[in-house]
């Protein structure tokens, strides 16, 4: 299972499973995946201030 994403800013968790389809992002796609360009849906921050969920 792929790792969960947390949003330093906001809380909001990016899971691979889902995906963010309202942006684009078809589930199964892999944080490490993402166009770099994308941003946190509810907050927008960028991928840099993502870690993983422990």
């Amino acid at each position: 299972m792929d790792k969960k994403y947390v949003c330093q800013p906001c809380g909001w968790v990016y899971d691979p499973e889902l995906g963010d389809p309202d942006n684009g992002i078809p589930p199964g796609t892999k944080f490490e995946d993402l166009p770099e360009d994308w941003v946190c849906p509810v907050c927008g921050a960028p991928k840099s201030e993502f870690s993983p969920e422990n």
